[in-house]
């Protein structure tokens, strides 16, 4: 009897001992609960009251205002546990549950020790952005003022679509000032992450923007060549084919128009390939200041092969303009359109073969099926004379005898030696 009373003592001491700390745990809570509603409502209330939803909607976070609506009271409740989670650790301690407070407190003592570097990389970042804007509206500024894109328009050539100019109006000036925005923003975020101290994540980040920084010399040199060689092209290729059309070389353009039913400047056709090999020299040097293995490789062999294409696109020209040419002296000299068209389809079948050849295309079936069509129209020709034109044959063998006897017997004029034919 007396040890059942002696326990319900010491447990009702023990129950007056805890009740401090239940009653301050209560409050703890009840305080913890008050503040935490109190934080949601002027969270809540103060981003309304400052129209986030109408800017979230603005700044494209949000589909329409509703859904601005529902992220603030998203970022309300955000507040409201946050709270609750700083009061965790107290309302844990006062429980004497400090094996469970202590994880959180911890957390808590990471999160506060931390908090001074993720201020001071937001307050970096947002410097940075201010910074990189403001130097970006002053360069896209200076470019309109200077009319850069007036300039570069006569450089590529007057425009007829003049609606079109309008619309594309401030384009260069615009790369330009992404690419200042750019190259400015890059080293800010570098920084902001070198604040935060957090190698897993800084460091690959830092690395590619490094490659990239790295890089952007490389891409302004490319960019130059480009721009260079595309000016040098056009300006060749404008003076090659104004040349051209100043010696009348276009008059052989009638040839091919005959010949083919091709329609053809060939003054800018001329103009447009040397342009066409100017740019394409200075593309390969800008991937050379790339680097680019792989492009380099390619485009070499493109330029290697360009000779063979140039001779057979020249072998195929001459062959549309010297048949024509052929064609037309033989209709005259013999009165035969037959054998004029003969000739030219003859000679432009040739240059087709030598065009392959020159081309190494299928080398060896394009000689064993030029040789085949060589000797089958030998073979065709030796027996159609053989067989259908034995008696022509003969006739004009009879008419060539009988001339050459006739002018053996007639006498030769005195003083000349020299016999009539």
């Amino acid at each position: 009897m007396d040890n059942v009373g002696d326990s319900f003592q010491r447990g009702l001491n023990t129950f007056i001992d805890f009740l401090p700390r239940l009653l301050m745990g209560l409050v703890l809570i009840v305080v913890a609960w008050l503040v935490a509603i109190l934080v949601k409502k002027a969270i809540t209330k103060g981003l309304e009251a400052a129209g986030l939803a109408t800017r979230l909607q603005k700044w494209g976070a949000a589909n329409n205002e509703q859904q601005g609506h529902a992220m603030i009271t998203a970022l309300g409740k955000v507040g409201y546990f946050l709270v609750w989670v700083l009061f965790l650790p107290g309302i844990f301690e006062t429980f004497n549950l400090q094996s469970i407070g202590m994880p959180i407190q911890n957390m808590l003592d990471n999160a506060f020790a931390f908090l001074p570097n993720i201020i001071s990389a937001i307050v970096i970042l947002i410097l940075g952005f201010y910074a990189a804007k403001f130097v970006k509206n002053l360069v896209y500024n200076l470019a309109v003022a200077a009319n850069l894109d007036r300039f570069l328009n006569k450089i590529a050539g007057p425009s007829t679509d003049t609606e079109a100019v309008e619309d594309n109006k401030g384009t260069i000036a615009n790369v330009l000032a992404n690419i200042v925005y750019f190259l400015i923003i890059v080293p800010i975020v570098l920084v902001a992450l070198d604040v935060l101290n957090i190698d897993t994540i800084a460091q690959p980040v830092s690395d590619v923007l490094n490659t990239i920084l790295q890089a952007i010399p490389n891409i302004l040199v490319a960019v130059v060549l480009l721009a260079v060689g595309v000016v040098l092209a056009k300006f060749a290729g404008d003076i090659v084919t104004d040349l051209l059309r100043g010696t009348g070389f276009n008059k052989y353009s009638s040839y091919l128009r005959k010949s083919g039913n091709v329609d053809i400047d060939l003054a800018k056709l001329a103009g447009q390939i040397v342009a066409a090999l100017i740019g394409l020299f200075f593309l390969v040097e800008a991937l050379n200041a790339l680097n680019l293995e792989m492009l380099n490789v390619i485009v070499a062999s493109i330029i290697a092969y360009l000779p063979n294409v140039l001779f057979a696109a020249i072998i195929i020209g001459l062959a549309f303009v010297g048949g024509q040419m052929l064609s037309s002296g033989i209709r005259k000299a013999t009165g035969s359109r037959l054998a004029g068209v003969l000739v030219k389809y003859i000679l432009i079948v040739f240059a087709t073969f030598m065009a392959l050849d020159q081309l190494n295309f299928a080398t060896s079936i394009v000689n064993f099926a030029f040789m085949a069509i060589l000797g089958g129209l030998g073979v065709a020709f030796a027996i159609a004379f053989g067989l259908g034109g034995r008696d022509f044959a003969k006739k004009q063998l009879e008419r060539a005898d009988e001339k050459i006897e006739k002018e053996s017997a007639k006498p030769s004029t005195p003083g000349d030696n020299t016999p009539e034919l």
